[in-house]
């Protein structure tokens, strides 16, 4: 029942136009009408409330024309709303029929995007920039001085804006499962705490003290407004994430827009942080902080070379990868080639895919740091991911 509501709200956004066109049809055929009755037909007495309803002060000629403008005047408009959802046939695409392929509300115009991530998501996301009308960045709400240094990369890029969620200084404070509470960002460098994950967050000030109700600022608030696509990631789930849904305003403005909200899965469980943790966990761990589903989960199906697999073990990392069992029914999105199934956990239509390279990586010994050794790292792919993302949005 859940995917049925999913896929007949989707429906919601062409009402408006829909009924437009209805009336325009029908006042066209009504004039229509007129005319030819107007040749084989002589009025008869009628209430003068009727008389009034119908025109009969003016003559038929003069009905029909009227009622035929008026018409006209409301299918233009309907379907001039209508083609700024609407909704082009693409036979190239495969299918034998084509296939309608909404757009993003703004006929022929690139989506605008909002991204939720860290420094080194955004750098990922760079490429999807030469394709949205607007990206702007919401830097985690902890230490934005340093995600604006990781992120400078991207600031030779057009259409490419960054905000900071709130005016205030906070800071993001992690309880792990063994109890153990200490900075979000310094899980890391604690090399015991790989066994642990993450079981509660919570916003601090400064000085250690339960926050005030910290504002939303103006900027991030019309980001999340004006978007188009609201992404999550790529990034780590409990530092560049879900901090800034700690924020009341900033979680509320969220669910409040009619954006498509997109998660990208990490393509590992990160130390300290995630350990343990499937796709359903994160998922759930979205719902619990920002009290939404994602509508689409990004989950990287790539196989691993088992190189790769033995560094990242060593590390306490494991791949992320969808397990069976974590779902509990299908759907279909629209204008997949040959109907393909897509799995539903928790409200989120889950679409594997892939989304990363393997990447050669220079790393340095902290005990010896003129020695460096290469090795081969998997990484987010950022055309892939691009590539995905837009065929995403064009497809709902």
């Amino acid at each position: 029942m859940r995917s049925i509501a999913r896929r007949l709200s989707s429906l919601a956004s062409l009402a408006r136009p829909l009924t437009l066109t209805f009336v325009g049809v029908v006042l066209l055929s009504l004039g229509v009408a007129y005319l030819f009755i107007h040749l084989y037909r002589t009025v008869e007495d009628v209430p003068a409330f009727v008389s009034l309803l119908t025109l009969q002060f003016l003559p038929r000629p003069a009905r029909g024309l009227l009622l035929l403008f008026a018409g006209l005047a409301a299918l233009a408009a309907g379907i001039w709303q209508l083609s700024g959802v609407v909704v082009i046939p693409r036979p190239e695409a495969g299918s034998p029929d084509g296939e309608l392929v909404l757009g993003y509300g703004r006929a022929g115009a690139p989506p605008r995007v909002a991204v939720l991530s860290g420094g080194a998501g955004m750098l990922v996301l760079g490429s999807l920039s030469e394709h949205a009308a607007r990206m702007t960045c919401v830097i985690p709400v902890q230490d934005p001085v340093e995600y604006y240094y990781r992120a400078s990369g991207l600031l030779n890029l057009r259409n490419v804006y960054y905000v900071v969620p709130t005016p205030a200084s906070l800071q993001v404070s992690a309880e792990l499962d063994d109890r153990n509470s200490l900075d979000v960002r310094h899980i890391s460098l604690r090399p015991e705490l790989a066994p642990r994950h993450v079981a509660r967050l919570a916003l601090q000030s400064p000085d250690g003290t339960p926050p005030a109700q910290a504002p939303i600022t103006r900027l991030a608030a019309e980001a999340i407004r004006d978007a188009d696509a609201i992404v999550l990631g790529p990034g780590s789930l409990f530092e560049s994430i879900l901090p800034n849904f700690l924020i009341d305003e900033f979680r509320e403005a969220v669910l409040a827009s009619r954006a498509r909200k997109i998660y990208i899965c990490n393509l590992m469980t990160e130390p300290g942080r995630t350990t343990g943790f499937g796709v359903a966990d994160h998922i759930q761990a979205i719902r619990r902080y920002a009290g939404f589903s994602p509508d689409y989960v990004l989950v990287n199906v790539q196989r691993i070379d088992p190189e790769v697999f033995r560094l990242y073990a060593a590390a306490h990392q494991s791949p992320v990868y969808l397990d069976p069992g974590e779902y509990e029914e299908t759907a279909v999105l629209p204008g997949d080639p040959g109907g393909r199934r897509r799995m539903m956990i928790d409200g989120s239509m889950v679409i594997e895919a892939d989304l990363a390279s393997s990447v050669i990586q220079y790393t340095a010994s902290l005990d010896n740091p003129g020695e460096s050794r290469a090795v081969r790292v998997l990484r987010h792919d950022g055309e892939k991911l691009t590539a995905t993302i837009l065929e995403l949005l064009r497809r709902t």
